[in-house]
């Protein structure tokens, strides 16, 4: 990677985002890795080599990157760490700036698209609404239009379409 593609300034800007912080007072122990489900299964997720990462300026590989919607938030790493770096808590804050900048992950652009397609996540069938009046609940009617009306005033399609 070249030098002018770094942004010193990145391990700032983390900082100042809720939850990243205390980055700067990690020092690479690698205590967060040894504890760490997701890390056990996919090795691409690596949390202190994420950090090292966003502590270098790499700012567009951090956020544009799958790695950093991995974690788990178990807080195993908030525990263990020496440092009080509180990692689940920085990788919140780097997702919140990849969304900023542009950057979702396609399992969540999905689920956004399902909401402002139906209004909701799941649907909801005959039988679903069939079950809720037998315990004697109301009905849900197949499409939440308020729900839909608030995607469309918020101009969440924006973030669907980023990857296109």
């Amino acid at each position: 990677m070249e030098v002018t593609k770094l942004d010193p300034t990145f391990k700032d800007e983390v900082s100042n985002t809720r939850g990243g912080q205390n980055i700067k007072r990690c020092y690479q122990c690698g205590t967060c890795n040894v504890g760490c489900p997701v890390r056990e299964i996919e090795e691409k997720y690596n949390p202190r080599r994420i950090i090292r990462m966003t502590v270098l300026g790499m700012k567009k590989r951090v956020l544009s990157s799958d790695f950093i919607w991995l974690c788990s938030a178990c807080y195993t790493c908030n525990e263990r760490c020496p440092q009080d770096v509180r990692i689940a808590d920085v990788m919140n804050a780097l997702k919140n700036l990849a969304v900023k900048e542009g950057y979702i992950h396609s399992s969540f652009a999905k689920r956004l698209e399902l909401i402002e397609t139906n209004g909701r996540l799941f649907p909801v069938s005959q039988f679903d609404n069939t079950k809720r009046k037998e315990l004697g609940l109301p009905q849900i009617p197949p499409k939440n239009e308020e729900v839909q009306e608030l995607c469309k005033l918020t101009d969440s399609n924006k973030l669907t379409n980023v990857g296109e």
